[in-house]
């Protein structure tokens, strides 16, 4: 039950995490902006960072590299800041209520944290003109002011990797191609898969909190909030100058530190604690095993009674959960089909008066059954739909036994 917990914890900390590094930003150092524009011993750069081995650093990082020969300046400009240790900071992250920063570090600090951690960073030149790069310089130091460097963070729409985007792309003297609303043929849930399919408790945890909405299909642009997917992006981005001809965004491409697997290749444990599937598998299992017993005896035993107690409990308490999303800021979490089936009022069944009430039964069959409709509009977390199933099917059961021995 403690590694449950665990996970679960995590789970929940991920879906509303995105961002991997965590670092004190009171400690950066401001870029000089003091280069003209038409002194080009400026580069920019774009940093897309691998996944790490932590729940919160599944999808990998982004961040921006300037340097200035002339100055011997060479930082990376990060949004990712934030720290654990803020008041409130778990309620907040729940409720969408956190605030990041942008911080700026010099990049020997930030590639000696990825080298120690064993992840690969990659660096995409870009191909600008000096106006250009003295632009976003300028909206780099502006974007540094104490009164600037903190956002509300959004892990779908305002993240480390949309923001560096932006100030990139944003100051540039031209439009950059292929850049719009299009729909494409994918959703916010089947990209958070891409990376979090070998961690199964961060990914049912992803699919709990996730409603209706992050099923729905995303554009180009916000196919964005993923490091990678940006870092794709770019690598085909063009423009066109004003004489009419064609360039690509990024001059060249290389790696600061090379992969040494492909992302998320690490194994799950065999333990079965470790896969959330089999863990409610083995809860629905002793519930069969139950009604079997029951049924040959022909009684209400205390161990099913144990057993359903058990499972209003646990069940309500996750549809609390699924209550406390419907007011949070962030996107996607609001209408969310799961708590038909993972309901808080699964814990007045706890409570004799409710428990009698017939009408406040029909309630809760009448919305479990919605529930397992509502998979037909919603991707649901592994295990949530065969919960359903049983807990339905324990409920007729124990409905049958209990008027047969009021006839007797």
């Amino acid at each position: 039950m403690k590694r449950f917990r665990w996970y679960f914890l995590h789970a929940l900390l991920t879906i509303l995490v995105s961002l991997p590094n965590v670092a004190d930003a009171q400690n950066s150092h401001p870029i000089s902006t003091t280069d003209l524009p038409l002194n080009d011993s400026v580069m920019i750069s774009l940093l897309t960072c691998g996944p790490g081995n932590q729940v919160y650093s599944l999808y990998g990082h982004t961040a921006i590299r300037y340097r200035n020969k002339m100055t011997n300046e060479d930082y990376v400009i990060n949004y990712g800041m934030f720290s654990f240790h803020q008041k409130h900071f778990v309620l907040r992250f729940i409720f969408g209520l956190t605030d990041y920063q942008m911080g700026i570090i010099p990049y020997s600090n930030f590639i000696d944290e990825y080298l120690y951690e064993g992840r690969w960073v990659k660096e995409q030149i870009l191909n600008i003109s000096p106006t250009d790069k003295h632009r976003i310089t300028l909206a780099i130091h502006h974007n540094y002011l104490p009164e600037n460097r903190v956002y509300r963070y959004n892990y779908f729409y305002d993240n480390c990797t949309t923001r560096a985007r932006n100030i990139l792309l944003d100051n540039l003297s031209y439009k950059v191609y292929p850049r719009g609303n299009q729909l494409l043929n994918t959703s916010f849930r089947e990209e958070i898969h891409k990376w979090n399919q070998k961690h199964l408790w961060a990914r049912w945890g992803n699919d709990l909190l996730l409603g209706m909405k992050a099923d729905r299909r995303i554009s180009y642009k916000e196919n964005e909030f993923l490091p990678n997917q940006l870092s794709k992006d770019f690598d085909r981005a063009f423009f066109y100058c004003k004489d009419g001809q064609k360039h690509k965004l990024v001059k060249y491409s290389h790696w600061l530190i090379e992969p040494t697997e492909f992302p998320n290749t690490s194994t799950s444990s065999s333990w079965l604690m470790d896969n959330p599937i089999y863990s409610i598998g083995g809860f629905c299992l002793v519930a069969f095993f139950l009604t079997i017993y029951e049924y040959k005896k022909r009684t209400y035993s205390w161990a099913g009674k144990i057993y359903d107690n058990l499972s209003w409990l646990i069940t309500g308490a996750a549809g609390l959960i699924l209550a406390a999303m419907i007011f949070s800021q962030h996107p996607t979490v609001s209408l969310n089909l799961q708590i038909l089936i993972l309901n808080p009022l699964h814990i007045g069944l706890l409570v004799p008066p409710f428990r009698r009430n017939r009408r406040f039964q029909i309630y809760i069959y009448i919305c479990l059954l919605c529930g397992i409709l509502g998979a037909f509009l919603q991707h649901y977390a592994s295990g949530v739909l065969l919960l359903a199933f049983v807990l339905s099917f324990r409920a007729i059961h124990v409905f049958t036994i209990n008027r047969k021995e009021l006839n007797t």
